[in-house]
């Protein structure tokens, strides 16, 4: 087996375990079958933007050029912090893209890895977004019209609620069992002013999300390929959107994206 290109953020398939899949240039490597497998990685130092494509010394932001992180609508200021998006306004970076982004269904959520924590999701994101974060159980609480709204509900909840992932914490985790969804989801209601309760979602389906990772590291250390260029390394599972290797070092796949590399494994991992 052998592939070269960009590499991108891993697509996810909702299944028992996730089945993960890594974009390499034009292909995907399935990456579910290369766990138990040593895996050669080799960044050539090319790193092309993800959304223009042009090459750059720097990559900003999981993936742009300068130029890309200060104008592309994908790295607005609205995608890190959705009450301020102003699409529904008509202002934004691209009113088009914002049609289809920001100016669509959203969902608030509370997500357990380690911790309970509140997040705001396009709908298509479901549940991509609580699988990439490393999420071992997801639920919806609000359902809004736009990105702003969703924000707005977000901002009131992180008042009581966490709205970051502690990776490290959350790879050496197994999930959370402990916490009651359906009562915090109860709760989160009563925490909001009354102008926003109307956007309560009435879904209550708990999503419960398994990875193939089979024994969580019991301490982690993160490589990245700007210092390691060369990384080979037998694949012990996937979490979020991590590598775990057997010497417990952890990649970020998504920190990485637009990274040039040529990926290899033995025959026997073929």
């Amino acid at each position: 087996m052998n592939f070269e290109g960009n590499i991108f953020k891993m697509r996810t398939e909702l299944a028992t375990p996730v089945n993960y899949f890594l974009p390499v240039g034009e292909q995907e490597v399935e990456m579910n079958k290369l766990i138990g497998k040593e895996i050669k990685m080799h960044f050539s130092g090319q790193i092309n933007c993800i959304s223009c494509g042009k090459t750059t010394k720097t990559s900003f932001n999981q993936g742009f050029c300068y130029t890309c992180l200060q104008t592309a609508p994908e790295s607005s200021e609205s995608v890190v912090r959705p009450e301020l998006s102003k699409s529904h306004f008509g202002i934004a970076r691209d009113m088009e893209w914002a049609e289809k982004h920001d100016l669509i269904d959203h969902f608030v959520y509370l997500a357990v890895a380690t911790e309970l924590k509140v997040g705001v999701t396009r709908c298509h994101q479901i549940p991509t977004r609580w699988i990439d974060q490393g999420a071992s159980f997801a639920l919806k609480i609000a359902q809004t019209p736009n990105r702003h709204i969703a924000g707005i509900i977000e901002v009131f909840l992180k008042k009581y609620f966490t709205d970051r992932t502690n990776w490290q914490a959350m790879l050496k985790s197994s999930g959370n069992k402990n916490i009651d969804l359906l009562e915090e989801k109860k709760n989160a209601l009563q925490l909001l002013p009354v102008e926003l309760q109307k956007y309560y979602c009435k879904d209550d389906e708990i999503t419960a999300i398994d990875y193939p990772l089979s024994v969580p590291p019991q301490k982690v250390k993160s490589v990245s390929f700007d210092k390691t260029p060369d990384i080979v390394e037998t694949l012990k599972g996937i979490k979020g959107q991590y590598l775990i290797f057997e010497n417990n070092t952890v990649l970020n796949i998504r920190k990485h994206n637009g990274y040039y590399l040529n990926i290899s494994t033995s025959k026997a991992g073929v």
